[in-house]
């Protein structure tokens, strides 16, 4: 089984800046994309940012310019830089993995961390 655990997350004044990371541990033998959800109170979860097994990127237009993802292969991460955060980035912010696992025969399969809280507010 796969593993994600977020941390990073906190309160942050309008402006300010956070950095997150998700660790993946487990029976990990490959990680494909990598990437950042989040889901505010009452809308639905949207990808912020994505990373491809290629490094290539994809993020949200609301965040572009931004957050910036990246990943530490040697240590199974993802990190999300949130820069000039503003209230409306106020959401639970989860890691998600596409990764071959324990299963067998081998597949990708989807994995969720639990998600850590990001309040802008001043």
């Amino acid at each position: 089984q796969v593993q994600l655990v977020e941390s990073g997350g906190g309160l942050v004044q309008p402006g300010g800046s956070l950095r997150l990371s998700c660790a993946a541990s487990g029976t990990i033998f490959r990680i494909n994309a990598m990437g950042w959800y989040r889901q505010a109170p009452g809308k639905q979860r949207e990808l912020v940012a994505g990373i491809t097994g290629g490094g290539s990127i994809n993020y949200a237009d609301s965040v572009k310019g931004r957050f910036t993802i990246s990943r530490d292969n040697a240590k199974n991460t993802v990190y999300l830089q949130m820069n000039s955060l503003k209230p409306e980035d106020t959401a639970v912010y989860a890691c998600n993995v596409e990764a071959y696992g324990s299963s067998w025969p081998p597949r990708a399969l989807i994995y969720w961390g639990n998600g850590t809280l990001v309040t802008v507010s001043s």
